[in-house]
């Protein structure tokens, strides 16, 4: 089993952090009223878990989680 990343992994990190820098500006000017979102790294995480969802992603960690097999398929890509 391969552990490389997919090529397109940094060009997919990099547009979801772009889209949701732009969504969190706009949360912080319209639900926060302009004001510092201490709680910054959460929304980023929730948003960019749901949109990797939307676009058919699933993060599994290598070799499963607690001795776990991983459903990641020959080769480690989807």
């Amino acid at each position: 089993m391969s552990t490389a990343p997919d090529p397109r992994s940094n060009e997919i990190l990099l547009d979801l952090l772009k889209k949701a820098a732009t969504a969190h500006g706009v949360h912080e000017e319209k639900d926060l009223g302009g004001v510092y979102d201490e709680a910054w790294p959460e929304w980023y995480a929730e948003h960019m878990t749901r949109d990797l969802a939307e676009q058919g992603y699933k993060i599994v960690p290598v070799g499963g989680s607690a001795g776990e097999p991983s459903d990641t398929p020959e080769g480690g890509t989807r």
